[in-house]
């Protein structure tokens, strides 16, 4: 009789091999060599020498000096703070955007840059039905969006150019950028600003409002917005439209600093983020 669950056919053998033996590290065994590995796992020196080379390459696990020993990596590290830091920013940011999106009337989101790409982490949905269609774990092109720009704000050039080697960027419409030099035009501006209103540079007849969240030490790490029909952003609903975004946006950074941070401090982030002039 076979004792294994249907369920047990997806899983990956080395997968789970490799699980396992991270593992195996702890506060008390912050560091092991293969043989260890090999005898805990109860598994072939060989195959615990690919598995170590393997997780070494991906910056899970490092060599200890020249000695045998390996122990965690700063991947592993990354990983866990990457899942609290969304954690904390969708438990506080939620009903953050749903104020918002109650005072506006439109579909209200919260983004992270992941690359060149902007994710949704966070919706909340407006009256209208017209924009239902982006869920919560869509991407979108970082250089082509406002929402991007949001997040790619506080990149120098060199940063910029690092990310976008090519000499010309992916057009998606007549209002997208086409060089690095483009776009940071663009994202001086909407620093400059403190928010950033995007009409057709990804998709035509659709506007966005965006305004970015920071965290204690001023860096960007997300970006708060709201969608609107192109077709009704005058210049008087986007004088009323803009400070909603931005006043959701300082609440998150509120939150996610922990600490209240004053109004005349995040005007003044190109000040305080000196190196963006570089």
């Amino acid at each position: 009789m076979n004792d294994t669950t249907p369920d047990d056919r997806y899983i990956v053998p080395a997968l789970q091999r490799g699980l396992e033996l991270l593992g195996k590290f702890s506060r008390q065994t912050p560091e092991l060599s293969g043989a260890e590995l090999s005898r805990q796992l109860g598994l072939p020196r060989a195959s615990v020498f690919r598995m170590l080379h393997t997780l070494e390459k991906s910056g899970f696990v490092e060599r200890v000096g020249d000695s045998t020993q390996y122990k965690l990596s700063l991947g592993v590290l990354r990983l866990g703070f990457e899942y609290l830091a969304s954690m904390e920013l969708t438990e506080h940011g939620r009903p953050i955007i749903e104020a918002l999106r109650d005072a506006s009337g439109y579909s209200a989101h919260i983004v992270v840059r992941d690359q060149r790409e902007v994710v949704f982490v966070a919706k909340a949905t407006g009256k209208s039905t017209q924009f239902h269609a982006i869920q919560v774990g869509a991407r979108l092109p970082a250089h082509a969006t406002v929402l991007g720009r949001q997040l790619l704000c506080c990149m120098t050039m060199a940063e910029l150019s690092a990310l976008y080697p090519e000499d010309t960027l992916q057009s998606h419409t007549p209002k997208t950028p086409k060089t690095v030099a483009e776009l940071k035009a663009q994202l001086d501006t909407d620093r400059r600003n403190g928010y950033g209103i995007s009409q057709g540079g990804f998709e035509t007849g659709i506007c966005t409002i965006a305004s970015p969240v920071l965290n204690d030490r001023l860096e960007v790490i997300a970006a708060v917005s709201i969608t609107v029909p192109a077709q009704i952003l005058d210049s008087k609903l986007s004088n009323t439209l803009v400070p909603l975004v931005q006043d959701a946006a300082r609440a998150l950074t509120d939150r996610l600093s922990h600490m209240p941070q004053p109004r005349a401090m995040l005007r003044a982030l190109p000040k305080i983020q000196h190196k963006i002039a570089a």
